[in-house]
């Protein structure tokens, strides 16, 4: 049985598809998968410098330019993945071959539960090779108008190449159902999820981590977790209700705790403090 392949696009950068391709791979590595990340932004490669990892014995570059094995670009990400690190030197860019994606993602699916393709922002020659090619395309979004008029465009490029668009991820959400309506109306695709705004995503990159792994119970993390693991076919962990391994319960799971007991007819913060407010 071979591997699946998810492409990751958007219509234009700067609306969280790094981060989504990055936090969908720790999601299903959680899983329990197998799974490489491919950086294939060819002009703007940036994988290896969000989750800070250095390059192995060759980059996707080489690969496309038919100097290396697919293989040999593979190294280990915190979240126990793999990610085929993208060249960043302007020379990487004009020698390698965008049509080379197709042998590459062959490979990969015999190594492979899961490939993860990190396509570049915008609308170019490079980005129809993934969108062709798998299995599973996922756009990229937020809520602003200028990101989804490009994302319908990113669709309409999807289905000209036979690509098989599963859905939009909505990323930067506030806590307004409007936005939400008016995204997956222009797009015209199937909403898969959306993500939270959170302030440790940032924090995450920095740190050189996924969300998943810096900050797990954080909304945003929880919101791709379920989304990884639902894209899977498979319910996702309520982490935040379990306890470590010493028996301890989780502020997060004593608070989930609470409101699960709490009357219909009792506030929450009545409850929590002892009727004194609320």
């Amino acid at each position: 049985m071979t591997g699946r392949v998810f492409a990751v696009a958007s219509g234009k950068g700067g609306v969280g598809k790094t981060t989504t391709a990055v936090n969908l791979a720790a999601a299903m590595a959680e899983a329990d998968r197998s799974v490489v990340l491919v950086d294939y932004d060819l002009g703007m490669a940036n994988v290896g410098a969000v989750l800070d990892i250095e390059p192995g014995a060759a980059t996707l570059h080489d690969v496309l330019a038919g100097e290396a094995d697919a293989l040999d670009a593979v190294v280990e990400a915190p979240g126990e993945f793999d990610v085929m690190v993208g060249g960043t030197n302007i020379e990487d860019f004009g020698r390698a071959d965008p049509s080379g994606l197709r042998e590459v993602a062959a490979d990969l699916r015999e190594e492979y539960d899961v490939t993860i393709v990190d396509t570049g922002g915008g609308l170019s020659h490079d980005t129809t090779v993934p969108l062709g090619l798998a299995d599973d395309v996922l756009l990229v979004s937020t809520p602003q108008g200028a990101a989804l008029e490009n994302t319908a465009k990113s669709l309409e490029l999807a289905d000209r190449v036979g690509g098989d668009v599963t859905g939009l991820v909505l990323t930067r959400v506030g806590g307004g159902d409007a936005d939400v309506e008016a995204a997956v109306e222009a797009v015209d695709a199937p909403l898969l999820g959306t993500i939270p705004e959170d302030g440790a995503v940032p924090d995450s990159e920095a740190a050189g981590e996924p969300l998943l792994v810096y900050a797990p119970e954080n909304p945003a993390a929880q919101s791709y977790r379920e989304l990884g693991y639902e894209l899977l076919g498979e319910s996702p962990p309520v982490s935040f209700r379990d306890g470590d391994e010493d028996g301890e319960v989780s502020p997060g799971a004593a608070f989930a705790e609470v409101a699960d007991d709490v009357p219909e007819e009792e506030s929450l913060l009545s409850r929590l403090t002892g009727g004194r407010l609320g």
